[in-house]
């Protein structure tokens, strides 16, 4: 009898499970909930949309279709002048050098030398340590147009103006203190015990980071660099204002040319926005595979 009715209780547990789960889905307030936020999530992502996909048709539109007052959602007439005439613009070639260029530059700096103060920060007890991450984080509270006129400056003074190498420490300068934070994340979280087993394995400091740490914070580095692209990549006023030949200008600077006293091209100044935004999507794209893999091989080998 004893043995029927032990048998018996782990077979009722799950289907009490089962009914308390189902009981708890159908709750009336819970479904007006979850609709709310469906609603309001879905009107984000429509106010958000809704300016890509406009740019993305109004690349494809005549000029006389852009410009007109009667606006479809979906253009009459489908057209690849506009990718042409922005290709055909002066300066465009050498306005994706300097964009990879300086962004490819700044990007490699701050990971180099993020990850390296990441991991000090991360892994060392240093008098100030606690103060120093407070200013790391409170530095990203200034607005660029505060710092504008300092940096204009002390750049002339240095012989910097107009040159590729001024406009690279601005932006390092700019994206290094969050992806030193964001980085310095993911070393805590490395345990300890990893880095000395290596150690006592005869492996150095540098080489237990560089073998061990570094390929764990590899997630960390991804999503730090598309951070540091993005805000690289998409920065219009410093490039404009330190870069003073049209031959230097990046591609943010480069739309101005679309933009003259005759009137604007819009066509063609939406065409180059989409040419423009292409590499920064390819780029995450890629590093977002990377960066999930990587956070799933850690989540299993765990």
């Amino acid at each position: 009898m004893s043995t029927s009715v032990s048998s018996a209780a782990p077979a009722s547990a799950p289907e009490a499970a089962t009914d308390a789960t189902d009981v708890y889905e159908l709750r009336p307030d819970r479904k007006k909930h979850r609709l709310v936020y469906n609603v309001l999530g879905l009107g984000v992502f429509v106010v958000m949309a809704f300016p890509v996909y406009w740019l993305l048709v109004s690349a494809f539109r005549p000029n006389h279709e852009i410009r007109s007052y009667d606006q479809t959602l979906w253009p009459s007439s489908v057209t690849l002048d506009n990718f042409a005439r922005a290709v055909d613009a002066p300066n465009f070639w050498t306005a994706i050098q300097s964009s990879l260029i300086i962004c490819g530059a700044s990007v490699a700096g701050a990971m180099l030398i993020g990850t390296i103060a990441a991991f000090a920060i991360g892994r060392f007890d240093f008098y100030g340590r606690k103060p120093f991450m407070t200013v790391l984080i409170l530095v990203q509270l200034l607005p660029p147009t505060a710092m504008l006129i300092p940096i204009y400056v002390q750049l002339n003074g240095m012989g910097a103006l107009n040159e590729y190498w001024g406009v690279i420490v601005v932006y390092l300068v700019s994206v290094l203190p969050f992806t030193t934070w964001m980085i310095r994340g993911f070393v805590i979280n490395v345990p300890r015990e990893l880095e000395e087993a290596a150690m006592v394995d005869g492996c150095t400091r540098m080489g237990a980071f560089w073998r061990v740490i570094f390929p764990l914070v590899a997630p960390g580095l991804a999503a730090a660099s598309i951070f540091a692209l993005i805000t690289a990549w998409n920065e219009y006023l410093f490039a404009y204002i330190l870069l003073q030949d049209n031959d230097k200008y990046t591609l943010n600077v480069w739309l101005m040319n679309f933009t003259t006293d005759r009137g604007t091209d819009y066509g063609a100044l939406m065409a180059a926005s989409v040419l423009i935004a292409i590499p920064v999507v390819v780029f995450f794209m890629i590093v977002q595979k990377k960066m999930a893999a990587g956070l799933t091989s850690g989540a299993v080998k765990g």
